[in-house]
Formats: structure tokens, sequence, C-alpha cells
């Protein structure tokens, strides 16, 4: 875990729940899925 995310959000069992509830939310199955997810509905975009 990056020193910075740490300092920033919590501890890491806290970060682990924030990705676990935004990934609930949008429906993704894991990390890679959420970005497939935001590509697909224009959110993000390549580079």
């Amino acid at each position: 875990m990056p020193s910075a995310a740490v300092a920033r959000s919590g501890s890491e069992s806290t970060i682990k729940t924030h990705v676990s509830k935004v990934l609930a939310k949008i429906g993704a199955r894991d990390r890679v899925h959420a970005v497939i997810i935001t590509y697909e509905a224009g959110i993000v975009g390549t580079g």
C-alpha cells in the first residue's frame, strides 16, 4: 500500500472497505471490472 494513500485515508482495512463499497455501488466484480464499466460509460478514457 502506498504510504500516501494510508496517510490520507486511514488504515489499509479502511481503504479496502471504501473500495469494496464503490465496487458494490457500480456492480463491479473487482477493480478490473470497475475500469471496464467506467470506460464503457465514457467516464474515463485512454490517456
